[in-house]
This record gives C-alpha cells, sequence and structure tokens, in this order.
C-alpha cells in the first residue's frame, strides 16, 4: 500500500542516470535546506543520502548538496514543492510533486502532459490519496518486532516491505505516521537499531483501478512521460 508507483528499470536506464542523480541531489539540497547537515540529526537527509550513494552518485557531489542546502555556501536554494492532480488514462488519479525553481515554467509544462497523454486531464484527486509520513528501514535482527517499535514510535500503522527491499538477514517495514509526527518517527526508529532507506511525505492511494494489460500499459506510458519531466521529483497513482 505505501510503496509508490515505481519507473520500471529507472536507475538501470543508462540514458536517464543522470536525471535520476539531478532528482537524487535535489532531494538532499532540500533535505539539508529543511533539516540542517547533520544526517543523524536529519531522518529525511540520511535516506536521501542513502539513497544517493546506492545509485553511485559520487561522495563529492553529495557533500556539495548537503552543504549548500544547509546554507554553507554562498549559493541559495531556490527550489519549492508544488504539486499538481489529475487523472491518466482509464480515469487512475495521479499526484505529481515538483521541485522547481520557477513554477511558471512548470506548470504549463505539467499541464501539457496531462492534455498529450492519452485522455489524461488535470483535475482534483486529492481524495483518493492519504497524505502520510512514510518511513523505510530494515533492521540486522531478522526477529526485531517492527509493530512493537510502531508503537512506541507514535506510527499509525506498519507493513512489510517487499522482499527486494531487504538485504538477506534482515527484517524489513515500512512505518505509517501522520505528518506532524514524521520526524519524530524517524528518529525513534533509527534510535532503535534501524537503517532508514526513506523517510518523507508521501500520497498513499486508497485504493487501486484494476487494469486489463493494455489499458495498464496505457496508464504506465503516460507516467514514464510525468516522472521524465527534469521538475518532476515524484509520481503517485492509484494503480500497483
Amino acid at each position: 500500500m505505501g510503496a509508490q508507483w515505481k519507473q520500471a528499470g529507472r536507475v538501470a536506464n543508462a540514458m536517464k542516470r543522470g536525471q535520476v542523480i539531478g532528482k537524487l541531489v535535489r532531494e538532499i539540497l532540500i533535505a539539508a535546506k529543511l533539516g540542517g547537515p547533520d544526517p543523524d540529526l536529519n531522518a529525511r537527509l540520511h535516506a536521501a543520502m542513502e539513497a544517493a550513494r546506492k545509485a553511485s552518485v559520487p561522495r563529492d557531489t553529495i557533500q556539495r548538496a548537503v552543504k549548500k542546502g544547509s546554507g554553507q555556501t554562498d549559493e541559495k536554494v531556490t527550489y519549492e514543492l508544488v504539486t499538481y492532480e489529475g487523472f491518466a488514462p482509464h480515469k487512475v488519479p495521479v499526484i505529481v510533486e515538483c521541485l522547481t525553481d520557477n513554477r511558471n515554467r512548470t506548470a504549463p509544462e505539467i499541464r501539457h502532459l496531462f492534455r498529450t497523454g492519452a485522455l489524461g486531464n488535470p483535475g482534483s484527486v486529492a481524495f483518493f490519496f492519504d497524505h502520510m509520513g512514510v518511513v523505510e528501514a530494515t533492521h540486522p535482527d531478522k526477529s526485531r518486532d517492527a509493530e512493537t517499535d510502531a508503537i512506541e514510535a507514535g506510527a499509525q500503522n506498519v507493513e512489510p516491505l517487499e522482499a527486494e527491499e531487504i538485504p538477506e538477514g534482515h527484517v524489513g517495514a515500512r512505518f505509517l505516521c501522520e505528518i506532524k509526527d514524521l520526524d519524530s518517527v524517524s528518529k525513534f526508529v533509527v534510535r532503535s537499531g534501524w537503517k532508514a532507506s526513506a523517510s518523507e511525505l508521501r500520497y498513499l492511494a486508497k485504493n487501486f483501478v484494476e487494469l486489463p494489460e493494455a489499458q495498464k500499459k496505457e496508464v504506465l506510458d503516460f507516467l514514464n512521460a510525468l516522472d521524465d519531466h527534469d521538475d518532476v521529483h515524484r509520481v503517485y497513482a492509484a494503480i500497483r
């Protein structure tokens, strides 16, 4: 339920590597700006740096992003988060989060993508989603009780991670919480020995649209087109 829509093979696609690195660095910039430069005290930054390392982003690039985001250089971070809502083909609700330094450029481009997508349309769809804090983490003790930790952390719910996201011999969990509790839940999870791979706000679909394969492909093609836009940071869709 908690996993956002993910573009199949995105990181493996060499042609998109530069774009992927750009988006990872942008997340580090924002995380450092909002929560400071210390990953031990900033769970979102810790998760962003881990994701960048997994994608083989150079260490110097990561450190420069942290310094720039936290105001340690003369460069200013001007990105803002802008959210767009609409429908993919076959009436699949979609929410798009953009990190942009020019919303006057980004807005018409995203609207154009919705209009040119087959049956894609802008519109209000937020009521199809829950906006929640999400912490994804793994623990080296396979017998660790994630439900107990979730209760003590103040999370609303917990669910297992997908098997491919869990290192061998570890247990993985996705902790779901109220937006206001994300920071405290993240810090508790890390203090309890969990290694966080994500700590962020997400839109979680309440229900999923079931489609035959041919129609599902149309939706995925549309989502790919959105995700390919340089300013798009996250794409959430009510489809598995």
